[in-house]
């Protein structure tokens, strides 16, 4: 027996738009709710963010340094940093002080204990005058030598009007601070004909790690350093003069055969920095290279027992 169908109440254009209305107004409250509860994660998020920034997450816990290799270009910082205490190696060019000022500013760093001065070219001291603008320093290193340049001029009178305290280092020296306990092995004489030779070379040991930071001392502050007899063992090796063929000798490399090299330089620079030679050098020893033309700024943290790269 074929079944009837059964007709449906009939629906008006009233009932149809009532329909309308209702279905609008739930799917409204949905899209509320959706932004409401996105609203609420979204402010989850920031706060923990900024109790990340306020409880300094980014940055050395107790018994931690963390040393930043600023990418500076063609030139030379190198932030060393405890949870207490800071320290500056260099400052680049003036080109680049904006760089370093920002680096250390985002790390939220208002005091350095020390910065040394390595030697007076540009590349090197060009934009500590800025730092010293921005930033209260409490003790200034450098060589014992002048050097005739605008740059050098306006690097010592920032320092001068600033009231920092400066000391012209030799070999032998001791920095401290905190944990951050440095000794100066060069620069070994007090004349050379090559500034660069005046470069002051630091080697920091904590714990069972040893950074070496050689600014750009050339062979023959390397051979000096070799005669005096003194540890520059280190498993971090900050390459001189940015990789040049006058540094970096193979009796040097192997005194401090380190783990990691690092190469501060500036890509397609014009003086062929890192020179194939010693590259060379580093592969045939089988040492990780890390460069900041490729890499950007780099950073490797010691605990006092290991290093890692951050």
């Amino acid at each position: 027996m074929e079944e009837k169908s059964v007709p449906s109440a009939e629906k008006t254009p009233e009932s149809y738009r009532q329909t309308a209305i209702s279905k609008t107004k739930k799917q409204q409250s949905f899209k509320r709710s959706l932004i409401f509860f996105g609203i609420i994660i979204i402010a989850m998020l920031a706060l923990l963010i900024f109790q990340d920034l306020q409880t300094n997450q980014y940055g050395p816990t107790s018994g931690e340094i963390w040393v930043h290799y600023i990418d500076v270009g063609q030139g030379d910082s190198i932030l060393i940093q405890s949870a207490e205490n800071a320290v500056l190696i260099d400052g680049g060019t003036a080109a680049a002080s904006n760089n370093v000022v920002n680096y250390l500013e985002n790390l939220g760093i208002t005091t350095l204990d020390y910065v040394i001065a390595t030697h007076p070219h540009s590349d090197h001291i060009g934009g500590l005058a800025a730092v010293f603008d921005r930033f209260t320093v409490h003790r200034l290193w450098l060589p014992d030598v002048l050097h005739e340049t605008n740059t050098f001029e306006r690097f010592l009178d920032a320092a001068l009007r600033n009231n920092i305290e400066v000391t012209t280092v030799q070999a032998g020296e001791t920095l401290s601070a905190g944990l951050i306990q440095m000794l100066a092995i060069a620069p070994v004489e007090n004349f050379y004909a090559n500034l660069n030779d005046y470069s002051i070379v630091l080697r920091m040991q904590h714990g069972s790690t040893a950074f070496l930071f050689t600014g750009d001392a050339e062979a023959l502050s390397e051979q000096q350093i070799l005669a005096t007899g003194v540890d520059i063992s280190a498993n971090v090796l900050k390459v001189g003069h940015h990789g040049s063929a006058t540094s970096t000798t193979d009796t040097f490399l192997d005194a401090v055969n380190p783990d990691v090299a690092v190469i501060q330089v500036g890509a397609t620079n014009t003086f062929g920095h890192p020179n194939w030679r010693v590259m060379e050098r580093l592969e045939d020893r089988g040492i990780a290279v890390l460069r900041t033309d490729e890499l950007g700024n780099i950073v490797i943290v010691t605990d006092g027992t290991s290093i890692y790269l951050y």
